[in-house]
């Protein structure tokens, strides 16, 4: 842990990275072409510093980054702010209305020329003006609970999950807005809403949109006349709680959504109670989870041979092909040594509040054990961030299977143990119990 002395600095500052329309659309079939802009995509910078260090959180209207690309975004814009890459964490809030920037198997390639001409100089832009505003800060944290989102791993009567709604199931109703104005004119800077749930009200469709949460930001931002913009958190297991019952509608779901999330927010920022300087502390190190072995060869080889058409498939069953394929290549190199998914982590709090990146889509139970257990008052996970590797359960969910399952364990040709997520929780934890 890294103490930075000193006053206590905030900027933000916000860019456009809405494409044009008849762009391809991720997050479910990778022939999705877009028709229209229902509400513009965009990247909001936060910048911090205490001293002579800065860290950037930044939050992006995408779906989810590629580990590998976002590593070089974050690299570029490490060599243009002088910042070091491990400072500059970015997250993705997952909506799946808009460009594929992931180029996970199965869901299409990562749109090139998007990222190129559009999305890296917004996200470049709006970290330099975030550190060109840093001023003198104060903040302040309001809660509420919310059911803008329900566990979405439907248990069917035989035992099998679907995706849709499942109301025994677990989801994290807190809504968090975190309040920074400056100290000095008490004008507001940020204010910085966090809460767990998917993206993917608006279904299948063909406008551009950053789904409900986009229209909750509009509303806040208009009501309080500050720059407001909105991190994801444990949103694995949890899809937006739509009339229709399921986890996926159209856009008239998103603008059904997103005004009681919008209510929701408003309430979380009128909880918000005394302003404190901020205090900025680092968290630095490693998250190791150990990985799986590989099964018998000829278990392998038995799988590949089963499949008819592995050109034809898409989503999880071409992960699944790809998987088996992994597992092959590596039999074929002689099964070289493998090691432990190492998770370069930085973890930065503002006095009681403490933000944790995860490059997964973890489950909303992880998130609530962190809060029980880490030292501070108001933890807030960030899935989706500093990279993308699918999903990251909890154990007692992988029996049960269904679609975030099979994410889990098709992964690469070493997936992750089951008790990955216990592994996260105390490589987290420990990390913060640093004196």
């Amino acid at each position: 842990m890294k103490t930075i002395s000193g006053a206590f600095l905030a900027g933000a500052a916000r860019e456009d990275i809405t494409p044009a329309v008849g762009t391809l659309l991720y997050g479910y079939t990778p022939d999705t072409v877009s028709t229209s802009v229902h509400d513009p995509l965009s990247v909001t910078a936060a910048a911090f510093r205490q001293g002579e260090d800065s860290v950037l959180l930044m939050t992006i209207t995408v779906g989810d980054f590629g580990t590998v690309l976002c590593t070089e975004i974050r690299e570029r814009i490490s060599k243009s702010t002088g910042l070091p890459v491990g400072r500059i964490i970015a997250a993705a809030t997952h909506t799946h209305s808009a460009p594929n920037v992931s180029g996970i198997e199965g869901w299409g390639d990562i749109d090139r020329d998007y990222v190129d001409r559009i999305l890296f100089p917004a996200m470049e832009k709006a970290a330099l003006r975030a550190l060109e505003d840093l001023q003198p800060a104060e903040l302040s944290v309001g809660e509420c609970e919310s059911k803008v989102g329900i566990n979405r791993r439907q248990l069917n009567r035989d035992g099998s999950v679907d995706l849709g709604q499942n109301p025994w199931g677990c989801y994290d109703p807190t809504m968090t807005c975190v309040v920074i104005r400056n100290r000095e004119t008490k004008k507001g800077i940020l204010n910085l809403l966090h809460y767990g749930c998917h993206g993917t009200a608006a279904g299948r469709n063909h406008e551009i949109t950053r789904d409900w949460s986009g229209i909750m930001i509009d509303r806040l931002e208009a009501e309080t006349g500050v720059l407001t913009a909105y991190w994801n958190g444990a949103q694995g297991d949890v899809g937006p709680r739509l009339t229709n019952g399921k986890t996926v509608g159209d856009i008239r779901h998103v603008e059904e959504l997103g005004g009681v999330a919008a209510m929701d927010a408003l309430r979380a920022y009128k909880a918000a109670g005394v302003y404190a300087e901020g205090r900025l502390r680092l968290y630095e190190g490693e998250v190791r989870i150990p990985r799986k072995p590989l099964p018998p060869r000829e278990e392998v080889e038995a799988k590949l041979a089963s499949y008819r058409d592995p050109a034809a498939l898409i989503n999880i069953q071409r992960l699944e092909y790809a998987h088996y394929r992994a597992m092959l290549e590596e039999y074929e190199a002689g099964c070289p040594p493998y090691e432990d998914f190492v998770i370069p982590q930085t973890i930065i709090s503002l006095g009681d509040v403490a933000f944790v990146p995860f490059p997964f889509e973890i489950f909303a139970e992880t998130s609530m054990r962190m809060r029980a257990y880490a030292p501070f008052r108001y933890v807030l996970c960030l899935s989706n961030t500093n990279g993308y590797e699918a999903y990251l359960p909890t154990e007692d969910q992988i029996v049960r299977g269904g679609y975030e399952i099979g994410c889990f364990l098709y992964n690469g040709a070493h997936p992750l143990i089951d008790s990955a997520d216990q592994a996260v929780v105390e490589g987290n934890l420990r990390l913060m119990e640093q004196d």
